[in-house]
């Protein structure tokens, strides 16, 4: 049923208003219409359907079964009861001609199919493969169905269709998975019959839903008083907001300018048709009721304001007209299609009579009487031959190589896997303004590139790239922030630390600086913060091998622990300092509950002392300082010297630890840099297009 319009304030007969309205809409929609039509034609040439080669269709495309013509004269009685009960209603799209001139009834055109390719098997993979495949061919009027419904098999071969063409084919795909699916007759917004999401936000922008934090369900609990406030600090407030009126009043203007910019409200809203997928809740474990937009492949509620109406929904076995009001779209529709109030159902599926009843020709009203037709029907097999897509097809859905879709600030690239050499299969640039003349940020995804990256972040403002990667990569990189590929220009790398031996998990290193975070190590470690001097002037060149040969001095490494448990606190080390040029090592120690200040030990070089690896020269008054809750054992000078000993032992690992991770940096700077440079891809076991390809080239 139509979504009625807003009443206009000149009052006329119905009948004229309707005739006058319509046309005065589509004398204002002419000339948009036209520019439309003429972009379009200007993007691509116009498609002419009556061209097309009919002649190698099998027979049930040209002719009809007994069965179909059975179904046609039962079609057509039911619209003349319908016709006669609710003469106000549109015409229904019931049997309009295919692709041979041959009026088909359309729950005959619905094809359940069950394509071999696993993403086939649920719907969102049917929904991007029917949007990315075919072309989008707006409506000839725009408040009227089309007079031609073409099979699904016809849709797919010239890859262009109107919204009840994908629609069609779609819920043949979405049957044929298990879902129970129906086609739609109704009516919606511009915007979603004309495929116009510049007013929309990007789904790959939008934000996952936020989980409400369960409240506290004490309500005894103690309130404790409001915090005080200062009255001069509320003086100054506002003040402050007395400064900050006019800033206010001229953004006012500038959203009145803003709204004085948006689109005029559409003549012909509520009056466009449109075809789109009513996916009900019950099999393949749909939890809820939805809609699906062919045109985007994107899932809506039922009470989404952009659809306005329904006509009527058929599948493949049956056909319902919807005798529900629409005024205020589809929000308060009931989908329970065996409430015969609600739907009403054209053959009845258990053999009882219809409800619509029929009068008699007799010209004598007083004689006439009402009818009950048994309307029991077993729905012939569909005419359409087997819908087929090949391997190739499927692979490559987008007919012009790749597919552009423009959204609010955001312009979305969709090419097809090993369309390119880099295996860039997505692309998302999102713009600081609505014309899209400014780069803000730049998303890619990848495909089947042996090194795993799956996808890239470029900030157009800092230059700062960030590539994500799928686990297996030989050096277990997850992602890799940088600006350069030179080393110490700033890098921060995160691994699947699962994986690796020592816990780590991210490391951030610059010319001065290198910092490692740890996870689940067995010593508590969780973060190591190294320093680095200038390296010698004399020695500096460019390059990663000179940075090899050349190495930074160490001028301090900072350890960072977790508390143990199994340790006393004033015994668990918290942070641990080497002043490696200083030759200073200083402890902290963890707090107690009740303690305010942390314990601690240093140990410090005596002044005038020259240095020595192998001797180690500790004294109470020069080279320790502890506090006096300190543990017993930081008093006793034997526990003191051999810790002394441990930690010059420990100091010396760390400096080849140190050594080893800025190593391990400058390898994975050389293998980014060769991956970057002779990108490889992988060949999927399931792409028999692209090993048919590879074969042929050996050969």
């Amino acid at each position: 049923m139509e979504a009625l319009q807003e009443t206009e304030e000149v009052q006329k007969t119905p009948d004229d208003a309707i005739s006058l309205n319509i046309s005065d809409s589509l004398d204002d929609v002419e000339t948009d219409e036209a520019e439309k039509k003429a972009s379009v034609a200007s993007e691509e040439l116009a498609f002419d359907w009556s061209s097309i080669d009919t002649s190698h269709l099998p027979s049930s495309y040209k002719t009809n079964s007994w069965q179909e013509k059975e179904l046609l004269q039962l079609a057509d009685h039911f619209f003349q009861q319908y016709t006669l009960l609710c003469p106000d209603r549109k015409p229904l799209f019931i049997h309009p001609v295919n692709e041979c001139g041959v009026q088909k009834f359309v729950s005959t055109t619905v094809r359940p199919t069950l394509l071999p390719y696993p993403d086939m098997y649920y719907w969102s993979g049917c929904a991007s493969f029917v949007c990315d495949y075919l072309i989008m061919e707006p409506l000839k009027c725009p408040i009227t169905p089309p007079s031609s419904l073409y099979s699904p098999t016809t849709i797919l071969k010239y890859q262009r269709g109107n919204c009840f063409d994908f629609t069609v084919l779609l819920c043949s795909l979405l049957i044929g998975a298990g879902y129970d699916a129906y086609c739609v007759h109704g009516y919606a917004s511009l915007e979603m019959c004309s495929l116009d999401q510049t007013q929309e936000l990007c789904p790959r922008l939008r934000k996952p839903p936020e989980v409400p934090e369960e409240e506290d369900p004490n309500k005894y609990r103690i309130k404790y008083p409001l915090e005080p406030q200062s009255k001069f600090e509320l003086q100054q407030k506002a003040k402050e907001e007395k400064e900050t009126e006019p800033a206010e009043e001229e953004e006012r203007e500038e959203e009145v300018v803003m709204e004085v910019a948006k689109p005029k409200r559409d003549p012909l809203h509520g009056l466009r048709v449109h075809a789109w997928v009513l996916v009900l809740s019950g099999k393949r474990k749909v939890p809820e009721t939805f809609f699906i937009n062919p045109f985007t492949g994107n899932p809506h509620s039922t009470t989404d304001e952009c659809f306005l109406g329904i006509e009527s929904i058929w599948n493949h076995r049956n056909y319902w007209v919807n005798m529900q009001d629409c005024r205020k779209g589809c929000k308060d529709l009931s989908f329970d299609l065996s409430d015969s109030f609600c739907w009403e159902i054209m053959f009845s599926e258990s053999n009882e009579p219809s409800q619509l009843p029929t009068e008699s020709p007799k010209e004598d009203t007083d004689n006439m009487e009402k009818e009950e037709i048994d309307m029991s029907f077993e729905m012939p097999l569909s005419w359409v031959a087997r819908i087929k897509v090949s391997g190739r097809e499927y692979e490559n859905p987008f007919s012009k190589g790749k597919k552009v879709i423009l959204y609010d600030k955001a312009k979305l690239e969709k090419w097809a896997a090993y369309a390119n050499g880099d295996g860039l299969v997505e692309r998302l640039t999102v713009y600081a303004d609505s014309d899209r003349t400014e780069e803000l940020e730049v998303k890619e995804w990848f495909k089947h590139r042996e090194d795993l990256l799956y996808m890239r972040e470029v900030n157009k403002k800092t230059q700062l790239i960030t590539d994500h990667f799928r686990p297996g990569h030989p050096l277990l990189l997850k992602a890799h922030s940088y600006t350069s590929l030179e080393p110490e220009t700033g890098h921060t790398v995160e691994f699947y630390h699962t994986a690796r031996v020592d816990g780590l998990w991210k490391r951030f290193e610059n010319a001065t600086e290198m910092t490692e975070y740890f996870v689940g190590r067995e010593d508590f470690l969780h973060m190591r913060h190294t320093e680095f001097g200038e390296r010698e002037k004399k020695m500096e060149q460019a390059g990663i091998t000179a940075h090899a040969n050349n190495p930074r001095p160490i001028v301090q490494i900072k350890e960072y622990f977790h508390r143990n448990p199994e340790k006393p606190a004033d015994e668990d080390i918290e942070e641990r300092v080497f002043m490696v040029i200083d030759d200073v090592i200083q402890l902290t120690y963890h707090l107690e509950l009740h303690d305010t200040i942390a314990s601690q030990v240093v140990f410090c070089r005596v002044i005038g002392r020259e240095k020595r690896e192998d001797e180690i020269f500790l004294s109470r008054e020069n080279t320790v300082k502890y506090q006096p809750w300190s543990s017993e054992k930081h008093k006793n000078m034997l526990h003191l010297y051999n810790l002394l000993w441990e930690l010059r032992a420990e100091q010396k690992e760390l400096k080849q630890q140190v050594r080893d991770s800025e190593a391990e940096m400058l390898n994975i700077l050389m293998v980014r840099e060769d991956e970057e440079a002779n990108i490889k891809l992988s060949v999927s076991v399931y792409s028999t297009t692209k090993r048919g390809q590879e074969h042929d080239a050996r050969v």
